[in-house]
């Protein structure tokens, strides 16, 4: 959900680029307080995948002690099972020598059960880091384009302008040196 809302900010920050007011080929105007609002918000979402991954680590924690649990009380049920059934006899010994083996299966399964929930809660944790360190690039590398469009379109004023002073000078300049012949042509256009 996270991934789809900085994408959405994403594609209005390009939107507004988009939309920015133009003469001719040349960009005069954008609002920049729009796009900086975005892009704040971006940066607003992207702490929330690093609290997924803390929750990750937390769920992969309460699985760990809930194995446990099960496994403790296992055991427990059954050494309380055989201390009140057994008695001082071959069967006693049989039944020892069966709960033990069961003991052993048990911790061997909760052991197996505690590492495959480490080794998944770990991949999860990996996984939303890269995850979220992906988003991060991305998220940089779409800024640093903005703001090298940007500074194109800026460039690009900078021309217009110097050109439209350079126009304006000329202009000024031929006024000066015949005052007729610029009016004439000044009243042909």
């Amino acid at each position: 959900m996270t991934e789809l809302r900085v994408s959405h900010l994403i594609d209005e920050a390009d939107e507004l680029l988009d939309n920015k007011f133009h003469v001719g080929s040349y960009c005069l105007f954008m609002n920049t307080d729009d796009i900086q609002d975005i892009l704040s918000k971006i940066r607003a979402i992207l702490p929330e995948e690093i609290k997924t991954a803390e929750m990750i680590l937390k769920r992969r924690d309460d699985i760990y002690m809930e194995a446990q649990n099960r496994a403790d009380r296992i055991i427990s049920e059954a050494q309380n099972t055989a201390a009140n059934i057994l008695s001082e006899s071959e069967l006693i010994r049989a039944v020892r020598e069966k709960a033990a083996k069961i003991q052993e299966q048990v911790k061997d399964s909760c052991e197996e059960m505690k590492n495959k929930a480490a080794e998944e809660a770990d991949l999860l944790r990996k996984n939303a880091f890269q995850d979220a360190m992906q988003t991060k690039e991305g998220a940089q590398a779409y800024a640093e384009e903005v703001l090298n469009n940007l500074n194109k379109d800026i460039e690009q004023i900078h021309r217009i302008v110097r050109n439209g002073q350079e126009y304006l000078a000329q202009q000024k300049e031929r006024a000066k040196e015949s005052p007729q012949d610029y009016a004439k042509a000044f009243v042909e256009q």
